[in-house]
């Protein structure tokens, strides 16, 4: 093609991807066209693109991926974003090609990735050249691995991602879902119906809220697509461009004005919202929590601590007791692995009975995913503080960081307990047959009552200070400066821990 005469048109006719009664369909869906995604999310003016003129067929304008550079709030990034006007934004070879190179100029570069996705996955009539070979789909799935804990991966789903395709937001560090238009799955309803007899719809099936509430994969659910934008460039600012570097620091602020000691019931097992607590501790403004409807017995969120960033993991008794489950557990996991990888201190808030019990937890695994926390956890090499608000039982203490696990620091409020259990069920464990055999009610409730007396005793704080459990006990109101003057002080903490290869994770 002669390009002295028809360059302007012709660049103009690609980058407005395909026709224009797909553009009308995207609009009336509340969706953004590709490049307009990439315009909302990027610094004005920044992006540059790369390859844009990969396919010649004028049906497929840029092979339906734009793909380049750009910087967001200052800083750059590499961009992957699916034109759905084009194909419904589906993979041809080229647009595989594209979105390899895209990913393996970030790992050279050392900067974070996004992946703008909408798409309805390969083209079968072009799979020979786009899935089995060298350079093929796999090799997307291959670099991101390779790419995984060096640079922040962050996914806006803005439409489908299907079938092979869905395992991009799968290997991202989070993915944003827009309710409504945001799906992911590897067979179509007529596909599963084919295969399997089960009638279902896409929503059900894979839908943002589907994966957002009780699969897990999604991070954030968003209302729209602006949301899921701001999603990820909040996100983005938490975490520094790749593994070698600092997380940023920000303008400190003062916390809000919360009353941090009338938040905590003073009974340890009335239920409370331990996310009030948080907005008393951190920087007022800065909490950004992840996966915020899965999993809700554990929090886990982005904060800052008079301007740096810390990843949050606290138990919340207002849902499900904060018991720990399977679902938690690898929650959990995920978020310190992502916390550890890109240098953000962790900060653990501690008011965990333990993990569930019973034969569907046990049939489902639970000692499995409770062991992928507790590793997760112990590998963590940044700073780590337990905070022990309220209780710490069992298996509990170990999971959120307690003293074995190398916490730089394990503090305690005046309101903490560590022990095996709490006492009533020490006592009934201890003496079931004791107190069966006392007739007399007024009786056993006196042996109870002075057994949970001695049990308490046992366990006593001042004691378990003494032991150096714990490194100090603080008023709820001490908390908030001792942790800064403490993650200030371990800002350049030897991060040495085992030479191996890697670990066998008990996934």
């Amino acid at each position: 093609m002669d390009f002295s005469g028809d360059y302007p048109a012709e660049r103009e006719r690609i980058e407005r991807g395909g026709a224009e009664k797909y553009h009308q369909a995207a609009a009336a869906a509340g969706k953004y066209h590709a490049r307009e995604r990439i315009r909302r999310l990027c610094d004005p003016d920044s992006f540059r693109e790369d390859a844009l003129w990969a396919n010649p067929d004028p049906s497929l304008p840029a092979d339906g991926v734009v793909v380049g550079s750009a910087t967001v709030q200052g800083r750059p990034v590499r961009l992957v974003a699916n034109d759905s006007t084009v194909k419904a934004g589906s993979w041809g070879a080229r647009t595989v090609e594209k979105i390899i190179r895209t990913i393996e100029a970030a790992q050279l570069e050392q900067h974070p990735i996004v992946y703008l996705v909408d798409s309805a996955g390969a083209r079968i009539t072009d799979q020979v050249q786009l899935f089995p070979g060298r350079r093929g789909a796999g090799r997307i799935f291959h670099e991101q691995v390779r790419a995984s804990g060096k640079i922040p991966q962050a996914c806006a789903l803005f439409g489908p991602s299907a079938a092979g395709g869905a395992y991009i937001p799968a290997f991202c560090d989070i993915v944003a879902m827009v309710d409504g238009n945001a799906s992911m799955y590897l067979g179509s309803p007529r596909m599963v119906e084919m295969v399997t007899g089960e009638k279902t719809t896409l929503e059900d099936m894979g839908g943002a809220r589907v994966h957002c509430e009780q699969s897990g994969v999604g991070h954030f659910l968003c209302r729209n697509e602006d949301e899921a934008i701001a999603d990820v460039r909040r996100w983005l600012s938490y975490l520094p461009s790749n593994w070698t570097q600092p997380a940023p620091v920000r303008a400190a602020r003062p916390a809000l004005p919360v009353d941090l000691a009338a938040v905590i019931p003073p009974s340890e097992s009335a239920p409370f919202d331990m996310r009030d607590f948080v907005k008393g501790l951190v920087d007022q403004g800065s909490i950004l929590e992840v996966q915020a409807r899965w999993a809700g017995e554990l929090t886990t969120a982005f904060a800052r601590l008079d301007g740096r960033p810390v990843g949050i993991v606290a138990n919340n008794s207002a849902i499900r007791g904060g018991v720990l489950f399977s679902d938690s557990a690898d929650k959990a996991a995920r978020f310190v692995n992502t916390c550890d990888a890109f240098n953000v201190p962790l900060l653990f808030l501690a008011d965990v009975p333990g993990f569930m019990v019973g034969s569907a937890v046990e049939h489902a695994g639970i000692i499995r995913h409770g062991a992928k926390m507790i590793a997760a956890v112990a590998e963590a090499t940044v700073p780590k503080i337990c905070v022990v608000v309220r209780k710490a039982y069992g298996a509990g203490l170990y999971a959120m960081a307690g003293p074995a696990f190398g916490s730089d620091a394990v503090l305690a409020l005046p309101t903490a307990r560590i022990a095996v259990m709490g006492a009533e069920a020490a006592v009934n464990a201890v003496y079931a047959n004791k107190i069966a055999a006392i007739d007399d009610p007024a009786q056993r409730e006196q042996f109870v009552a002075d057994r949970r007396a001695e049990y308490e005793a046992d366990v006593d704080l001042r004691r378990l200070a003494g032991e150096l459990v714990v490194d100090d006990v603080l008023a709820p109101e001490e908390l908030r400066d001792d942790l800064i003057a403490r993650y200030r002080r371990l800002s350049h903490k030897d991060r040495r821990f085992a030479d191996r290869r890697h670990p066998i994770t008990p996934v």
